[in-house]
């Protein structure tokens, strides 16, 4: 009887493990890149734009948005690298001004706290707790300053997800530069085909397919396809379809 009880017990142990074996799959790459907001909603800072500016909140966030990209493509091409937060407030300045708008220090203050406190979309912890479980290396690959991406990371209590939290101001680059998608490999050291980059812009998928990485394209606002003549290895409107691509 004490052996039969002893071979259920082993029995049980097996099956519960063949069962978290099966819950959690084997992912088809080693690594994966983020940027960063395919896990933060960069529309979140609009409720604290709206507070301070009333009935400007949704225009004001876009437009801040596009000159801060635009900022890093100009420093990029000009060699006139700068922290990615002073960049945030450069641009934050020349929305103002070019919205007529005067803002007092204050608020200029709150606004660029805003960019230290994203919050996740609704979708992006349980991926990423599922993609550590799997055993998947994570990162970040994003123009943010290291002070921008520890912030908003430590704020949403996610820090433990990542195994780096990677700036392209340790190189002095800004993506789409080819030495900024670098960084992944020499971190990881991983091959290109080792790692995939999970993208938020349409530019930043193209500029990752450019530099030879497996690609994801996460379209959270449903953009048209870059007219550039590379496409990424897939897209979707939410973490669920990047999920299916890494075979978890």
């Amino acid at each position: 009887m004490t052996n039969l009880k002893a071979s259920l017990c082993v029995f049980v142990f097996l099956l519960g493990q063949a069962s978290f074996a099966a819950e959690v799959s084997k992912p088809r790459f080693k690594a994966i890149a983020f940027d960063y907001f395919v896990i933060f909603d960069p529309n979140s800072v609009t409720p604290v734009v709206e507070k301070e500016l009333p009935g400007k909140g949704l225009e004001f966030t876009k437009s801040w948005r596009s000159k801060q990209f635009e900022y890093g493509f100009l420093r990029s091409i000009t060699s006139r690298h700068e922290d990615f937060f002073q960049v945030t407030g450069d641009a934050l300045d020349y929305t103002a001004e070019a919205m007529g708008i005067k803002l007092t220090a204050e608020q200029r203050e709150r606004l660029l706290k805003a960019y230290l406190n994203l919050k996740p979309w609704p979708d992006a912890v349980a991926a990423l707790k599922k993609m550590k479980a799997s055993g998947l290396r994570i990162i970040t690959i994003a123009n943010f300053s290291k002070t921008m991406l520890e912030a908003n990371a430590r704020n949403a209590g996610i820090e433990n997800l990542f195994d780096e939290l990677l700036s392209t101001e340790v190189n002095r680059t800004y993506k789409p530069d080819p030495k900024a998608y670098e960084l992944g490999m020499k971190r990881l050291q991983l091959k290109k085909n080792e790692i995939v980059f999970a993208a938020f812009g349409g530019w930043d998928a193209f500029g990752a397919k450019s530099f030879g990485y497996p690609t994801y394209w996460v379209n959270r606002f449903n953009l048209p396809t870059e007219k550039l003549g590379i496409q990424a290895d897939g897209t979707s409107k939410d973490i669920q379809g990047l999920l299916e691509f890494m075979g978890l």
